[in-house]
């Protein structure tokens, strides 16, 4: 063999295996990736309760699909359907969403899209509550949101912008432009 012949097959057999390192370390860096970005585990028909520090129940979750992450111990919902218990200990509101999201870290509950808190017993004054985003910290039952509000209830109807609500002091407070109908039956 020659010496042109010897330095073409040099060339290309460095090229060749130059080629194979890179590719087989983009290889590792996506595999990595993809194990960051896949959930520990994820739940379908989800039904999950949450106790306080005294044993008492905090919170009951339902969804219909679940996926959790343990590394940033974040938990994401389809059509999460929360049931929250205040100090009293007794569920007195029903709140759904189409998605949403439990931070474990802060103990805070993002809800999102076609949200509705329900009242569980039909004497309660407030009824329905509508907004498009909530947050709600478990740990002190407060409830929060800046989103457009709409609050019904017996014989009347309130709307604003943002909400501030008390669970365990059973306070609701729309922030601001709140208007209100009130009709007698």
């Amino acid at each position: 063999m020659n010496r042109v012949t010897l330095a073409i097959i040099a060339f290309f057999g460095t090229a060749l295996i130059l080629y194979w390192q890179v590719q087989s370390k983009k290889g590792s860096e996506d595999l990595a990736l993809d194990n960051v970005d896949r959930p520990d585990y994820i739940v379908r028909d989800l039904k999950s309760v949450q106790y306080n520090d005294e044993g008492g129940i905090n919170s009951r979750v339902s969804a219909s699909h679940m996926e959790h992450f343990a590394e940033r111990n974040l938990t994401y919902f389809t059509q999460p359907i929360y049931l929250v218990y205040p100090d009293n200990g007794d569920a007195q509101w029903r709140l759904r969403s189409t998605k949403g999201t439990l931070d474990k870290n802060s103990g805070r509950v993002t809800l999102e899209n076609n949200v509705i808190i329900d009242a569980i017993s039909p004497e309660e004054p407030i009824q329905t509550i509508e907004t498009t985003y909530l947050e709600l910290d478990l740990n002190t039952m407060i409830m929060t949101s800046d989103r457009s509000i709409r609050i019904t209830g017996q014989d009347f109807l309130i709307t604003g912008e943002g909400l501030y609500a008390d669970l365990n002091a059973q306070n609701i407070k729309l922030t601001s432009q709140v208007e209100g109908t009130y009709e007698t039956k």
